[in-house]
């Protein structure tokens, strides 16, 4: 990845999901490689730019930092459900090796999110706010389901 293509001032920076993110990131680094970088620069591969999304073959098996992101990625929304409800939520990827798989997120017993993920090698974002957008929607699901059944998320 070439030049970063996020803005460190931009305000969705100071969102609690961006914040989170960035917190799940720098928990994968486990050697301090990032332990200098901005959050802009820490965040950047998960968006695709057009360009960026040219350099990713069509058919491919994703790599362990795209799967590291994408982990992140569900944790981040399920640490966001647990701060919104008070209730443990427990992020679940199941893939095959070729990138083909589910994300679930669970609460007690109820699954609050249920994803089918395909082609995971080219899993991003078109940008910081599409990124922000899908994790809002997929939160205010859980939230709701949450609320609906709450006998069940408290087993």
């Amino acid at each position: 990845m070439n030049a970063v293509v996020i803005d460190e001032n931009d305000p969705i920076m100071e969102s609690d999901f961006i914040k989170e993110m960035a917190k799940q990131m720098r928990a994968l680094d486990g050697y301090g490689t990032w332990e200098g970088y901005s959050n802009a620069k820490l965040l950047d591969p998960f968006i695709l730019t057009p360009e960026r999304k040219k350099e990713i073959p069509v058919v491919g098996d994703p790599d362990e930092e795209t799967l590291a992101r994408m982990q992140a990625f569900y944790n981040a929304i399920s640490m966001l459900i647990e701060k919104e409800c008070g209730q443990m939520a427990v992020p679940l990827l199941k893939l095959s090796h070729e990138g083909f798989g589910r994300a679930l997120i669970t609460v007690g017993k109820l699954v609050v999110m249920d994803k089918t993920l395909r082609d995971v090698h080219r899993f991003g974002f078109a940008s910081l706010s599409k990124m922000k957008d899908e994790a809002d929607k997929l939160l205010s699901v859980a939230v709701e389901l949450i609320g609906e059944h709450s006998k069940v998320a408290g087993l």
